[in-house]
């Protein structure tokens, strides 16, 4: 399963490179807002950082305008994925793009026939947002499970990218459901690598290296 890093904060981006962890990056109005820097001048320092698929956004509401937006985005890097709402206009906009070869991630996908539909258009990746279908009372993790099945009944390309990851069990599960790809929050990204008994483990092999003994200064 790749691993997407959802944010726009070049240092959290830097510091989950450093580790190679990441395989791309997604962003949204909301997190590039929270870097309060120039648009672009944001989208070209990430896709300098991560060699890998780069989720922008694009903001119109009308497929012609969806279809410019997504040009322009297109030409900032080969990375570019151009994000696209799952609406009609959305789909119109995807059908388009696809045949311009221009890469999409149809987002704020709920439901499988949604997520048919994106595959349908051309979307190269489709973002379910299983949190919050969770806050609702469903089970998101399920929307998952029943889109891996149907994209494998008919072969499907389309990638599945799990989104509104909010713990690390849900990466468990994504990566248990057979999901091409989880795009995670920062906070949780670091939380995937912490145990407390690796935290006891590193304290305790520390301890124990200080009584090694240890060779005396080199003679004169």
């Amino acid at each position: 399963m790749k691993i997407f890093i959802d944010t726009a904060n070049i240092a959290q981006i830097r510091d989950a490179a450093d580790m190679g962890i990441i395989d791309g990056v997604t962003t949204n109005p909301t997190l590039v807002a929270r870097e309060n820097k120039p648009f672009l001048e944001l989208i070209k320092e990430i896709c300098e950082t991560v060699d890998g698929p780069i989720s922008v956004e694009a903001v119109s509401q009308h497929c012609d305008e969806i279809v410019k937006e997504a040009k322009q985005l297109a030409k900032i890097n080969k990375n570019v994925v151009v994000k696209v709402p799952l609406v009609k206009e959305g789909l119109k906009a995807v059908r388009i793009l696809n045949k311009d070869k221009i890469l999409t991630n149809v987002t704020l996908c709920f439901s499988v026939p949604q997520a048919l539909l994106a595959a349908k258009a051309g979307a190269t990746y489709v973002s379910p947002f299983i949190g919050r279908l969770d806050d609702i009372g469903h089970v998101g993790m399920d929307l998952i499970r029943d889109i891996r099945k149907v994209y494998d009944n008919y072969g499907i390309r389309t990638q599945i990218i799990v989104a509104s990851i909010r713990n690390p069990l849900h990466v468990i599960e994504a990566a248990k459901a057979g999901a091409d790809c989880a795009t995670i929050p920062y906070d949780v990204l670091m939380n995937l690598m912490k145990h407390p008994l690796t935290d006891i483990g590193v304290e305790r092999f520390l301890n124990d290296w200080k009584k090694v003994p240890k060779p005396h200064g080199r003679g004169r």
